[in-house]
Order: C-alpha cells, then sequence, then structure tokens
C-alpha cells in the first residue's frame, strides 16, 4: 500500500465526520464512545458508573475563557485543544472527546488531535477507541520535529517535561498495556524511552518497561531495564514514577512506598506499581488485596487505578 498513512486519517475523519450543530459541536449521536447511565462519565470494567466530582472554581473560569477563545475563532487548532482540554479537566471527558473529534474533523493531519482524544478514551475505558487513535498519532508524527508540549496544570517549577512525541508513545504504551499486549506496550514505550527527552521521561517509561518485562518474564531483562536509574537524577515532576524505579532496584523498602494517599494520581500510580511487584513476585493475593483496596478511592481517572481495575476485571 502507497499511502498507509493517508488511509489511517481518511478513516479517522470518517468515523469522526457527523451533522454538525449550530454551534458547530459533534453530536453525541454518532457513537463517539459507548452508552452510559445518566450523569456517569464511564462504566468501570467491574461495572461501576464512574462520576466526576464537582469541578473546582478555577476549573470552570479557565473552561469559560478557553470556549470563549474558540468561540472567537472556532477552526483555530490551538483553540479547539485547549477547548477539549479544559472541558476533560473539569472531570467532563465525554465532552472533551466531542471536542476534539471536532478537531480531528476539522485537522485531520494534526497529531496533538488523536494524541489528546486518545488520553480521554482511556480515561473512559474505551482501550481499542485509544489505541486506534495513537496509532494514527504515531503515524503523523513520523519524520516530524518533536517539540514540548505546554502542560495545563503546570508543576511548581513551571517546566512541562513531555514533548508531543514521547505524550503519543507513552500513551499508546498504557493503551496496549491495559489490553495487555505486552509486545506492543513494550514496542511503544521503548520507542519513548529512547527519545531521551529529560530525565522524567526516562524514569517513567523504565517503570512500565520494567513492569511489561517482569509480567512477560523476561526478569533480566528488566533489571537492565533499570541501570540507568539512579537517586541523583533531575526530576522535576516524575518522582513517584522514579520512587518506583528505585524500590524495583532495591533502594526503598516496600512499606515507604505504600505511605501514599491513593486517591491522588500520583499516590494510585505508586499503589498500583507496588501491587503489581507483588503480582509478579508470586504474592498474588497480596496484589489483589491492594487492588481492591484502592479501587474504594475516588481517584478512578488515575492510570494507576485504570490498571489495577483491569487486572482485578481478568481475575
Amino acid at each position: 500500500m502507497k499511502h498507509p498513512k493517508k488511509l489511517m486519517i481518511a478513516i479517522a475523519v470518517l468515523l469522526t465526520m457527523s451533522c454538525s450543530k449550530e454551534d458547530a459541536q459533534i453530536s453525541t449521536d454518532h457513537k463517539l464512545f459507548e452508552d452510559v447511565p445518566e450523569g456517569a462519565q464511564a462504566v468501570s470494567l467491574l461495572g461501576k458508573s464512574l462520576f466526576s466530582k464537582p469541578a473546582s472554581q478555577k476549573s470552570l473560569d479557565n473552561l469559560t475563557a478557553a470556549k470563549a477563545t474558540y468561540d472567537a475563532d472556532p477552526m483555530d487548532a490551538d483553540n479547539i485543544i485547549w477547548y477539549g482540554r479544559r472541558a476533560a479537566y473539569t472531570g467532563d471527558f465525554r465532552r472533551a472527546i466531542e471536542i476534539f473529534s471536532e478537531g480531528i474533523a476539522k485537522h485531520p493531519e494534526d497529531s496533538r488531535m488523536y494524541r489528546h482524544r486518545g488520553h480521554r478514551y482511556i480515561t473512559i475505558r474505551e482501550f481499542d477507541r485509544a489505541i486506534a487513535d495513537y496509532e494514527i498519532a504515531a503515524k503523523l508524527i513520523e519524520g516530524q520535529e518533536d517539540s514540548i508540549e505546554p502542560d495545563g496544570a503546570p508543576n511548581p517549577l513551571g517546566i512541562p517535561v513531555s514533548s508531543r512525541h514521547s505524550n503519543i508513545w507513552y500513551h499508546l504504551g498504557l493503551s496496549y498495556y491495559l489490553v495487555h499486549d505486552w509486545e506492543n506496550a513494550l514496542r511503544a514505550y521503548q520507542t519513548g524511552h529512547d527519545l531521551q527527552v529529560n530525565d522524567d521521561n526516562i524514569v517513567s517509561t523504565a517503570h512500565w518497561i520494567y513492569m511489561i518485562l517482569r509480567r512477560m518474564g523476561r526478569d533480566k531483562e528488566a533489571e537492565a531495564a533499570l541501570v540507568n536509574i539512579s537517586k541523583d537524577m533531575n526530576v522535576i515532576e516524575n518522582f513517584s514514577y522514579h520512587n518506583l524505579d528505585l524500590f524495583y532496584k532495591g533502594e526503598i523498602p516496600a512499606q515507604t512506598m505504600l505511605d501514599v494517599d491513593p486517591n491522588d494520581p500520583s499516590g494510585a500510580s505508586v499503589a498500583y506499581g507496588v501491587a503489581n511487584w507483588y503480582y509478579y513476585n508470586g504474592e498474588v493475593d497480596k496484589a489483589y488485596d491492594l487492588m481492591e483496596r484502592f479501587m474504594k478511592t475516588d481517584s478512578w481517572g488515575a492510570f494507576g487505578f485504570i490498571a489495577a481495575e483491569v487486572d482485578l476485571s481478568k481475575r
């Protein structure tokens, strides 16, 4: 096939296109996502309806400002992206998917639209749709120069730590991980790790690479994946992943790692990392018990929570 990239884009646009409303919003009648109970954002893999917490006033104000900017120029790609991102930050992930779908219809070769929509498909447990979006995004960035991606919620130093390419490969790896396709998850995370964007990128991808290799029974390769991880790395944001990597190397005890708040997304990542460590080290009951305990928290949008939910659903 001579033009696989163009074919994938065309398919994506056909799947996204719909009859627009008067305000150019994408209708939900065209199955952008599965139906859920009224008011819910998703249904968990364990059958529980998932509702977002009330948004903070700051998040609502940011959304209002982003929508005003979008309304002034609804064709502008950046305006669409920030409108969608701000909608997601209020907990309205389904509306964000609608907005990014509109962006795909308007800008079908802009990888950012698929990157951000795929993220929110992960949140609402639509993993196959997320994989499709990220595979398209990965095709679109072939031969393109990478660029730093601006943060929606900046870290205390105000220094973004991820790039467009690293985010696409990271989330593609996660999407495959969540369907337990270890080979493709490893491929994506290894590609992202090889970008060597910064130490934050290195520690986060190393964490997932290690877990995947352990799940595959390739223990020696898993150990080798951490060889360049050290305590003195210049980590700005991904402290939880850095600590998990050090934990895997035996430099931090498990009990210290569990002294986290699993209601926080980074705490959920740590809790899952430790639970998964118990799992592939043969302490399966202990692993599931830990996963069950933080299923009772309200951090259902966190990647660690979703990964634990997947494991529990496959038990």
